[in-house]
């Protein structure tokens, strides 16, 4: 599966585009009223991203913009996203209201996830203080440092391969109003090398203290993330809990319902798993009657094999 659709919505606001270089600017959307997409080319660029932003800021009256989505950039898939975090830091005065950011909003079709090349995200966070959502995709080259951010409601980091560091790096931070934390942990093919121990600090929910969706998915490692998770001090406080993406088993499965009750949350996605019949029909006999809504939708879960070895994928690699 390759990512195939950008951002609908940002901020519980609408995506829209800005035009390109060729496009009309008259008519726009009030600032306020949309999540603002704004995009170069990967591959055929009639103008940079920082040029496309200059022109988004001339255009719009950015001290009203609410939320932010920063597109596909020229080359991604060797230039990083230093050059964007520039020009976004340089005009931060002129972003009183940004409540919202996303990095890197591209499709498979303009750049697989695992092409992207990020850099250092921690001085957009640092920067613009007041931001209640984070996003950023692409691992590559990816790095956060710990930090203290006393606004921020939603943290999500999607990639093909998440670097332990950063897991490190969101598990050492202060986030006190962090309700939604969302990582795809990935596949050691594109860079991943997290283990249990380092999701630690983020199970422990000792720096969480508003957290009430947790997701760690995509992972290659899924049985061992959901045997951590099935102790984790965290869970008890949660409403979604998000397995989904991974390469579970029934060894996943059994460590997660032989763990503490999960019966008191809403809803526990274990969508794209590897599952045998009988531990589905466990899982759902025990959670649903409870009341949690329970996603086991095998849709795209595929395993290739030989006569000694089975290989099974991650939902988004590559």
């Amino acid at each position: 599966m390759t990512i195939g659709d950008h951002l609908h919505e940002l901020y519980r606001l609408p995506a829209h585009t800005f035009p390109g270089p060729d496009g009309k600017t008259d008519g726009l959307p009030a600032a306020d009223s949309v999540a603002w997409r704004i995009t170069s080319d990967v591959y055929d660029h009639e103008e940079t991203w920082a040029e496309a932003f200059a022109r988004f800021c001339a255009a719009v009256d950015t001290t009203r913009v609410k939320a932010l989505i920063v597109g596909a950039w020229e080359e991604a898939y060797e230039n990083d996203s230093s050059v964007v975090i520039e020009a976004l830091l340089a005009a931060r005065d002129r972003f009183p209201a940004l409540r919202a950011l996303f990095l890197g909003d591209m499709t498979g079709e303009e750049c697989e996830i695992s092409w992207i090349v990020q850099t250092d995200v921690t001085p957009l966070l640092a920067s613009f203080p007041e931001l209640e959502e984070f996003g950023v995709r692409g691992g590559s080259g990816l790095r956060l440092q710990a930090l203290k951010q006393s606004a921020l409601q939603s943290l999500v980091i999607e990639t093909g391969g998440l670097s332990a560091e950063v897991v490190r790096a969101v598990g050492g931070s202060d986030l006190p109003a962090l309700v939604h934390l969302d990582l795809w942990l990935g596949t050691s093919n594109y860079g991943a090398d997290t283990e249990a121990a380092d999701l630690e600090p983020i199970l422990s929910g000792a720096r969480l203290p508003s957290l009430r969706h947790l997701a760690l998915r995509n992972s290659d490692v899924q049985d061992a993330v959901a045997a951590a998770v099935a102790s984790a001090p965290v869970v008890a406080r949660l409403e979604v809990l998000d397995l989904s993406m991974g390469v579970l088993t029934d060894e996943g499965a059994e460590a997660l319902l032989g763990g503490q009750p999960l019966t008191h949350l809403k809803h526990l996605d274990l969508f794209h798993h590897y599952l045998s019949e009988p531990l589905v029909d466990r899982v759902r006999q025990t959670l649903e009657p409870a009341g949690v809504e329970v996603d086991l939708d095998r849709a795209g879960a595929h395993e290739d094999s030989d006569e000694d070895t089975v290989w099974r994928y991650v939902a988004v690699g590559e």
